[in-house]
């Protein structure tokens, strides 16, 4: 680690932002000194936040279908190989059933944007599991809808909206999807979003095809201008049956690079260790935390479409009984000195409801 690296660090621990030109430098110079030294602050700055908790997600992936046509998913609209289906209001709740008497407090209802099948089903499935749990937090990921859709969502009792932003580069963004799909719309969506008074997660691949350390410098600057509560972060890993079939996955080293960066922008940021990192690494859970990483989401969606849910190849499945899963995450996260904590795990700084 050369000393224009390790000042880069200081800066950034300290004011907890750095000019695009200083994430470059960074990611251009990263060595195994340099990654230590990241997550050794990251974890220092989570530490001081939220100690050693480990807040546990219960996701829900209750509809594959989906009207886009991204490069690189596998749901698209246009893969004919993908099996649909959607889960009724009723297999939702029951989902939530279950993880509630397994402690569980946040349910993260998952799905594509298929707004004609699931805006009216999901008002309903959230007004109810508050009113079932008020305890609970309800957090959706179902991608871009109209501000006044997202309206009703949150006057439902919804709580965080997770919306990837998948790359803060214009001409990026138009390399990865369809014409009739707006980088300035995906922008304006999460403003819209933070506007209503959701609990925002923004997001990125990590090695996607014609990413550059400009690009995720750009990712990186975007995330200090919008201050999101949440961001999700893996490595990119290709569907076969996607136009990207054929390209390089991203790199679990710079994903926890990446992960204890952003620690350090957002000291208070509810930063997950993926599904996608622990797809492309079995360590992926344990590597994420030691990165400054506090969130893990374990499926509770039913195993009889579980596999059908297949956004990249090879996605890591736990063990499909939920009650086995979740002691072994316990047991896995124990085992490096952290906890799992039955909490709704809202960012500090939030001041929703």
């Amino acid at each position: 680690m050369d000393n224009r690296t390790r000042e880069l660090v200081e800066e950034l621990e300290s004011t907890h932002r750095l000019a695009p030109a200083g994430y470059e430098y960074l990611i251009a110079h990263r060595d195994d000194e340099a990654a230590c030294l990241l997550a050794d602050r990251a974890v220092a700055a989570r530490h001081a936040v939220y100690g050693n908790a480990v807040f546990v997600r219960g996701l829900v992936e209750f509809s594959n279908v989906c009207a886009n046509d991204c490069f690189y998913c596998g749901i698209r609209a246009g893969n004919a190989a993908c099996r649909r289906y959607r889960l009724s209001a009723e297999e939702m709740l029951a989902c939530a059933a279950r993880g509630y008497t397994l402690g569980i407090r946040t349910f993260v209802f998952q799905g594509g944007e298929d707004p004609r099948g699931t805006d009216d089903l999901l008002c309903g499935v959230i007004a109810e599991v508050k009113g079932r749990y008020p305890d609970c937090a309800v957090t959706l990921s179902v991608g871009e809808r109209d501000r006044a859709v997202y309206q009703r969502f949150r006057e439902a009792g919804a709580d965080r909206f997770l919306l990837r932003h998948e790359t803060a580069d214009r001409d990026h963004y138009a390399r990865l999807h369809p014409a009739d799909m707006s980088f300035d719309h995906r922008m304006g969506c999460l403003e819209d979003l933070r506007a209503l008074g959701f609990a925002v997660g923004c997001g990125f691949m990590v090695g996607s095809p014609y990413q550059s350390t400009a690009t995720l410098a750009a990712d990186l600057a975007f995330i200090v201008r919008f201050q999101p509560e949440m961001c999700g972060i893996g490595p990119f890993i290709p569907h076969r049956s996607t136009p990207l079939a054929d390209e390089e996955g991203g790199s679990v080293e710079l994903t926890c690079y990446l992960l204890s960066i952003i620690r350090l922008i957002c000291p208070d940021i509810l930063l997950p260790a993926t599904t996608a990192l622990d797809t492309a690494d079995s360590h992926g859970y344990e590597k994420g935390m030691r990165a400054g990483a506090n969130v893990v989401m374990p499926n509770i969606t039913p195993t009889s479409v579980r596999s059908d849910y297949e956004l990249y190849d090879g996605k890591a499945e736990r063990d499909n009984d939920i009650v086995h899963s979740l002691r072994a995450l316990d047991a896995q996260m124990s085992a490096i000195g952290y906890r799992i904590v039955t909490d709704r795990g809202d960012c500090r700084r939030f001041t929703g409801s």
